[in-house]
């Protein structure tokens, strides 16, 4: 390893003189890159991951005075993959460098793809705000490029932590949209249950009753065979304990639906806090009578 970095420093230092030094203008940004380039790999194989983020910042920048900026861009990528292990502002900072320039040159797919990767690393620090403002950017551009699959993928990314940040509208829009363009497509009309059940949740979120009943006949429609689902039940269920005030009713709707199908994490955290704003309406009139 040690040798590694003593060889990686070496490079470095020899690019840094190539660029001090006299030389015909474009071929000593060319010797640059090419001995940067060695430093970058001298540093990855040596897991010195900031070093490595580093120099292939520098690289970036030869390629930049030789007006190439889609190596510039793949090489501010290549340092944002070395931040990710050990710096994850630098690795962002990095990523929207790249994204920038990939835009510049028309390359919309890659841009997409990066835009997706800055949301994941919001995702894993959990600042869902931001996260939800990148995924929406890449399901944008997917969604320009025809990569369908992957901007529904993003699009549920920005509903489910919509939801969780109580942007409860904004996440039912996009499962409402989703399950309309999946219901007539024979692959992806089996999941038009589960984007309507995750629709209908975040209307309990909201807690207003008429909007989930209004919800449930607009989803009956929209899917004919919705009203036979078990997921439909649920919410028809949970509505009726929603209206009577019914925390114990409630409880037992949720139980029943979770010994046949288990609900994940995202849909148990909704529906606690569902929960929880009917015990305090519950607690509420207790306390007036």
């Amino acid at each position: 390893m040690g040798d590694q970095i003593a060889r990686g420093e070496d490079f470095e230092k020899k690019a840094e003189k190539k660029l001090t030094g006299w030389g015909l203008f474009g071929s000593k940004y060319e010797d640059a890159t090419d001995l940067f380039d060695k430093a970058g790999n001298c540093f990855k194989l040596a897991k010195s991951w900031d070093q490595a983020g580093a120099v292939y910042v520098k690289l970036a920048n030869c390629h930049l005075k030789l007006d190439s900026k889609h190596e510039a861009a793949n090489a501010y990528a290549d340092a944002a993959h070395c931040y990710k292990k050990s710096n994850a502002k630098e690795a962002v900072s990095c990523l929207e460098q790249a994204v920038n320039m990939f835009l510049d040159i028309g390359r919309l797919s890659m841009s997409a793809r990066y835009y997706k990767e800055i949301a994941g690393l919001y995702e894993q620090e959990q600042n869902l705000e931001q996260a939800v403002s990148y995924y929406e950017k890449a399901a944008d551009l997917f969604q320009s490029e025809d990569v369908t699959t992957t901007a529904d993928q993003c699009k549920q990314k920005v509903a489910q932590f919509s939801a969780q940040i109580e942007k409860y509208p904004r996440a039912i829009e996009i499962f409402e949209e989703i399950a309309r363009h999946s219901v007539n497509n024979n692959l992806l009309k089996y999941g038009v249950r589960g984007h309507l059940l995750n629709a209908g949740i975040c209307q309990l979120c909201k807690g207003d009753v008429v909007a989930i009943i209004n919800a449930l006949e607009r989803y009956q429609e929209l899917d004919p065979t919705f009203s036979g689902t078990r997921e439909c039940k649920l919410l028809v269920d949970l509505a009726a304990a929603i209206d009577e005030e019914d925390v114990a009713k409630f409880t037992d709707a949720v139980k029943e639906y979770d010994s046949m199908t288990q609900l994940d994490a995202w849909r148990t955290t909704l529906l606690l806090r569902v929960k929880e704003t009917l015990k305090a309406k519950e607690l509420e009139e207790d306390d007036l009578t």
